[in-house]
């Protein structure tokens, strides 16, 4: 049985973790890194509707939070990619039910009154 007190001690955590993958285009840039997107154009292409300079904003905030990691190849053009760390596929694997629930009762063409 969960408590008043468990609540509150695990609210801030649960709270900053809805923030997170709340936040526009984040959810939906951490679904496409699990699609397999990990260069910056490849985010673009499949994030439909995000600007450059928020994909930009957005892919140095998921990696300050290490969500993804942002890799530098040093050749010539230079070459960045991004990919999940540990701790992103799993707030990507905690996402899927969400994901399902919205393909279940916000998706196109669905019946939504269940």
């Amino acid at each position: 049985m969960t408590t008043k007190d468990d609540f509150e001690a695990r609210c801030p955590s649960f709270q900053a973790a809805i923030e997170l993958v709340g936040r526009r285009w984040n959810g939906a840039i951490l679904m496409a890194a699990q699609e397999g997107a990990r260069r910056y154009s490849e985010f673009l292409a499949a994030v439909p509707g995000i600007s450059d300079r928020v994909l930009a904003q957005r892919l140095r905030e998921l990696d300050a939070a290490e969500v993804l990691v942002r890799e530098v190849q040093p050749t010539t053009p230079v070459q960045i990619t991004y990919t999940l760390t540990q701790r992103g596929k799993e707030l990507a694997l905690a996402v899927q039910p969400l994901v399902a629930w919205g393909d279940r009762w916000l998706g196109r063409g669905t019946d939504n009154d269940g």
